[in-house]
């Protein structure tokens, strides 16, 4: 997607240890208009699936969805990161590793929100290693939903996350993917 590869060139910055923030318009503060079109793109690359809710994780992944779903015309699911009081009933559990973060939490989910009736649509802004997918995907399979395809916003091609979750057969798209990140240097692939 050219319009966020061109935003990420203009307002994203490479941090030690391949960190690539884009807080002022994608993960902290918000460009609205930004996330329309990514929530755009994202119902013109699955719009021949069948999707009845959008999962995601917290906290990033919550404003994409949200707007991506408006075109679907679906609910949104967000894994919850820590148990709150206000979560009741029987939950699906998975352990995921932050690695922006250094350590693992548990995400729950009531299973009362996903059945085996869903066919979802995972979408999260970053691809990495791909352990919060990894996570969100048992999710998925402890519920026996159907997961009908992955929505990232910008995926690090440079790591195994994207290239191990299409060798396992997801129909997995990133609207961005990063080849490297050298001296400070973004390289795009070429989609």
């Amino acid at each position: 997607m050219e319009l966020l590869e061109k935003r990420i060139l203009q307002d994203g910055t490479v941090k030690e240890g391949n960190i690539l923030k884009v807080d002022s318009f994608l993960n902290h503060q918000l460009d609205v208009e930004l996330l329309n079109e990514i929530g755009k793109e994202f119902k013109r690359l699955f719009a021949d699936k069948k999707i009845t809710k959008i999962l995601t994780i917290e906290a990033s992944g919550i404003a994409i969805a949200s707007v991506a779903a408006q075109y679907f015309g679906v609910p949104v699911l967000f894994a919850k990161k820590s148990k709150s009081q206000n979560l009741d009933g029987e939950l699906y559990t998975s352990v995921v590793h932050s690695y922006t973060y250094g350590k693992d939490y548990t995400i729950t989910v009531a299973k009362k929100f996903l059945s085996p009736r869903e066919h979802i649509l995972i979408i999260d802004d970053f691809l990495a290693v791909g352990k919060a997918l990894n996570g969100l995907l048992d999710i998925a399979a402890q519920a026996g939903a159907t997961v009908e395809g992955i929505g990232i916003v910008v995926e690090k091609g440079f790591q195994e996350g994207g290239k191990n979750l299409r060798r396992q057969g997801y129909n997995l798209h990133s609207l961005a993917i990063v080849d490297s990140m050298e001296n400070g240097k973004l390289v795009f692939r070429k989609q």
